[in-house]
């Protein structure tokens, strides 16, 4: 009786660990939707949020951020920065991209922090008046504005002030060079990656992301091609720590911190993707072929999906028709 009773007990505590471990996580959970720092190296921090990674750099002249995630995870985000960083304005918000898990942040971002105002400028708009400068590439601005007598698809407080459209822009903050690089028709047309360069940290927004395989929007403008141009970049840049990890650090839009070695690591898992495909395209394969194929399949373990925002299909669809002469199905 006792060992039937010592069988009973085992058994209802394995159904209990089943049912609480087949649940789906909850994000009204205290905790679930906290938006987390990690202090990278130099002046540069990392902002880890459910919806994506933010990065912020910290000095005297106040605080530079890059990627505001969502709107609903901006109050958090800006509480975070003003605990890492008390009493420091932020001057200004860089967009990576024009994609709402980045850029749904940037009115809420702005308004809390200060432009770097001075003359008659400032006389004008009133000490503390203006907003944090919100900085990206021109493409992104095209996509959240709209021409003249149409329904722009963002509010103009959420709009880049600042634009440029030449390759790079740079800028000088807290005692240190920064470059805006701009990666053309790669995750989309207006991608940048931000390099602080005294720091040695890379904020690489969705250029790299290392939750998945590469993801490439071909509705904002977006090529396979230019992902490879972009994770080549960054290994260009990146310098390792002699025999040991660290060195450069890459700050993905999604997923974990990483270093010159993981950016190659998929890199390398990113080109023999390519090769494959582009070799099923040469032997006349169409795309539901090329599926069929499953020429992916050694990664998906890794960086596959079948639901969610980014699933393998939409993946190797997108791979395909960067490739395929004229975008042929």
């Amino acid at each position: 009786m006792r060992q039937a009773a010592r069988v009973a007990a085992v058994l209802i505590l394995c159904a209990a660990g089943s049912a609480v471990h087949s649940q789906t996580p909850r994000t009204d959970q205290p905790g679930a939707s906290d938006v987390k720092s990690l202090r990278v190296q130099g002046n540069v921090w990392m902002l880890v949020g459910p919806a994506s990674n933010a990065v912020v750099q910290i000095g005297d002249d106040g605080v530079f951020v890059v990627d505001t995630m969502t709107d609903a995870l901006a109050d958090k985000m800006i509480a975070e920065i003003r605990r890492i960083a008390p009493g420091k304005p932020i001057r200004y918000v860089v967009n990576t991209h024009v994609h709402l898990d980045h850029t749904g942040g940037n009115e809420k971002v702005a308004a809390a922090g200060q432009s770097i105002v001075a003359g008659n400028v400032a006389r004008d708009v009133g000490e503390g008046a203006a907003p944090a400068a919100i900085v990206a590439h021109e493409n992104v601005l095209n996509r959240m504005s709209a021409p003249t007598g149409k329904q722009a698809s963002r509010d103009t407080k959420a709009w880049p002030g600042d634009t440029f459209f030449d390759e790079e822009k740079d800028l000088y903050f807290n005692g240190e060079g920064i470059e805006l690089i701009h990666i053309p028709a790669a995750h989309t047309d207006g991608d940048v990656m931000v390099y602080f360069r005294k720091s040695d940290v890379v904020a690489a927004g969705d250029l790299y992301i290392n939750t998945l395989f590469p993801a490439v929007d071909m509705d904002k403008g977006g090529n396979y091609k230019g992902v490879l141009s972009a994770l080549n970049r960054i290994i260009d840049i990146a310098i390792p720590r002699d025999k040991e990890e660290g060195g450069t650090y890459v700050v993905p839009g999604h997923g974990r911190l990483a270093d010159e070695a993981d950016v190659v690591d998929y890199r390398d898992m990113a080109t023999i993707i390519r090769d494959r495909i582009q070799d099923a395209i040469k032997k006349g394969q169409t795309l539901a072929q090329v599926k069929a194929a499953k020429l992916v399949r050694d990664y998906e373990g890794r960086y596959g999906a079948t639901s969610g925002a980014w699933t393998t299909d939409e993946f190797v669809e997108a791979v395909y028709k960067s490739l395929a002469p004229g975008g042929k199905k």
